[in-house]
């Protein structure tokens, strides 16, 4: 399929020049800035172990390993004499023969162990609990490697507790929490507002290691930032292979600076998320959606029966309304259905279970019975859900193919596997991204070209279910093209002609149902040629034939002039008092899913907070601790209770 024409790389910076120049410490920042990403990109890890002639990057890193082996060996060192040129380092204790003198390297910023002694003769009154060594950015660097993943908790007590298992040292909270935020700023490429202005270089620098990549960049008043949107462009070259049913979905991030997430995802040939593109903008509102969709449109176009398929957000709405007019816009039935227990005040199971049924209906006839039901159910549903639409909602009145797409799940999906991701500066975060695009396509396209079948992984599995139970289905043939199906109760007609089945199964879906599969079996038709080629291995394959390359070192990026001059200042929001939040809010008519204790069995607590007394054997005898048993309240503190279950009964 062919692709519009691409967008233009940055929207409002100056065109790309030729005049091109490795980057320097300027271009980076500070010094301290500079070995910040390079801790990030894969610079050699800073070694604990020191001797003579051995070279070291900076000052900075000569002074981590004196650090870490004065914790572990339990002695302290001060600075003796130290200038540019040279340093040397002499234990606290006058009386210890332990030092280290090291120069700098003419020509460079390279320093040189010139001098180690390793003899140590502390007296035992130097030798204490607490260092002056363990400085809170020499704590970062010991902990470091339990940070990497972005997704992980680590807090300021799991630190201390870190520190006293590996060197025996105790550090204050204050330490801990300044040496992991330390870490954070190094993984992380910087504070937040140096994220933004490294986003410009890293956005050239993802388009010259993958051409074809569509970014867009926009800034507001003051060179605030104010739009972002990428595509991948083995994205854009796998979206032909797969359903034109796009999911979109915003969610909100959880950094400093906060913003909005926007996401379009799609299923590949396996039933798998397809990640199409994404942006971030300041807020959420109809003017950073319609930007957003407008350029999802000038990417991927607008293909035969295409489906957006979205929540009932009214800036949602109305842009798809004006970048997609020809375009059918289903809304998630999930996100409707809680819409609907809100407004009639209802959340049994049986309004949920014939509301799901009746979305899911194939053809008119079973929707017909089950929305009946479900009007009964719920005086004053019908109208409610007819003004909504029932085109919008069910798959039976869908206008275009919706295909299994009901809801909005694979969007959600994306944002619950970037929970934690979601905190981290913005281009921090969208390199986060890179890296599961990365991997996705890797694992997918090797498990696709691995696989022998004709249909997809998922598919072969979901066919397989259906010529299980039609081996036990009857057929009576009117001709060599139409086909009449008992099965069970009822009648379908199949009609090989135009591949149709009056369960609609067939042509909803696209996919042989177990009528179709009837007449297979009994004549010479191919099973697979009766499903869509978006099912097939080819097309799972070829989805993933594109590949997502990574980004070179950062002191090896070559950033033209005016990129690297191009500044983007954070957008301006007001912080609110106190911690920010982390949970989302519930939408309307959402539940919460409640903790369930691993102790008692019981909903509302977990094991840790658990007051609720424990069977001590099958028969059902109890017993409560004397804490909380009203009946031992002012007893001697000499009681214990019995020994045995045998011991009651004496």
């Amino acid at each position: 399929m062919a692709t519009s024409p691409l967008v233009e790389p940055y929207t409002n910076v100056p065109p790309i020049s030729h005049s091109v120049s490795h980057i320097n410490d300027n271009d980076a920042g500070s010094g301290d800035e500079k070995s910040r990403f390079e801790g990030v990109y894969g610079a050699s890890s800073i070694s604990d172990e020191i001797e003579e002639y051995k070279i070291f990057k900076s000052k900075k890193d000569l002074t981590t390993p004196l650090s870490i082996i004065s914790m572990r060996e339990k002695f302290q060192f001060k600075t003796f004499k130290s200038n540019s040129h040279f340093t040397i380092v002499r234990c606290l204790d006058t009386s210890c023969s332990w030092r280290v003198r090291a120069k700098r390297l003419e020509g460079s910023g390279y320093w040189m162990v010139t001098k180690y002694e390793r003899k140590h003769t502390c007296a035992t009154d130097f030798k204490k609990v607490r260092y002056r060594q363990a400085m809170s950015w020499v704590v970062g660097e010991c902990v470091k490697k339990r940070l990497i993943n972005p997704g992980r908790v680590f807090k300021p007590r799991d630190v201390i507790d870190d520190m006293k298992r590996k060197f025996g040292v105790d550090i204050s909270y204050s330490v801990a929490w300044r040496g992991r935020e330390y870490v954070y700023e190094n993984l992380r490429l910087g504070t937040p507002e140096q994220s933004y202005s490294l986003l410009p270089r890293y956005l050239h620098m993802l388009r010259e290691t993958n051409p074809g990549t569509v970014v867009n960049l926009e800034v507001g008043e003051q060179d605030r930032f104010k739009y972002f949107f990428i595509a991948f462009d083995a994205s854009i070259k796998g979206f032909q292979y797969c359903r034109p049913v796009m999911s979109i979905d915003a969610t909100h991030m959880k950094g400093k600076y906060r913003g909005v997430l926007f996401m379009t995802v799609c299923h590949d040939a396996n039933q798998q998320i397809f990640l199409l593109a994404f942006g971030i903008s300041d807020s959420e509102n109809d003017a950073a959606w319609t930007w957003f969709l407008r350029r999802i449109n000038d990417v991927f176009g607008e293909r035969p029966g295409h489906v957006i398929v979205s929540d009932r957000h009214r800036s949602i709405n109305n842009a798809v309304k004006e970048v997609f007019p020809n375009a059918f816009h289903g809304i998630c039935m999930y996100h409707l259905l809680n819409n609907l227990k809100n407004k009639f005040k209802t959340k049994t199971k049986e309004l949920e279970q014939h509301y799901i049924q009746t979305a899911k209906a194939y053809n008119l006839q079973e929707f017909h019975v089950l929305f009946y039901t479900l009007c009964c159910a719920v005086p004053g549903a019908k109208e409610y859900l007819e003004r909504v639409g029932l085109d919008r909602w069910t798959r039976s009145h869908s206008p275009s193919r919706r295909y299994n797409i009901m809801t909005t799940n694979i969007s959600e999906s994306v944002n619950a596997a970037l929970v934690k991701v979601r905190e981290l500066p913005i281009t921090a975060f969208v390199n986060e991204i890179r890296l599961l695009c990365q991997r996705w396509f890797f694992e997918r396209h090797n498990k696709a070209k691995d696989f022998t079948s004709k249909m997809s992984k998922d598919v072969e599995k979901k066919l397989e279910k259906r010529r299980d139970r039609a081996q036990i289905i009857d057929i009576k043939y009117a001709d060599e093209y139409n086909f009449d199906v008992i099965d069970g109760d009822q009648n379908f007609c199949v009609d090989m002609v135009v591949w149709t089945c009056t369960c609609s199964k067939f042509q909803l879906d696209q996919l042989s149902c177990e009528h179709a599969l009837v007449v297979v079996r009994k004549s010479a038709y191919e099973a697979y040629d009766l499903c869509s080629p978006f099912y097939s291995r080819e097309y799972w394959y070829e989805s993933y034939s594109g590949v997502i390359n990574p980004l070179p070192h950062i002191t090896s990026w070559c950033i033209p002039e005016d990129v690297s001059s191009f500044k983007i200042m954070p957008p301006d929001v007001q912080t609110s008092v106190g911690r920010r939040r982390k949970r989302r809010i519930p939408s309307v008519g959402e539940e919460q899913s409640q903790p369930k204790c691993s102790r008692c069995r019981e909903n509302g607590h977990n094991r840790a907070t658990c007051q609720n007394p424990i069977a001590l054997h099958p028969s059902g005898q109890t017993f409560t601790p004397c804490s909380t048993n009203p009946s031992f309240q002012g007893a001697s503190s000499s009681y214990h209770p019995p020994s045995s279950i045998d011991d009651t009964n004496s």
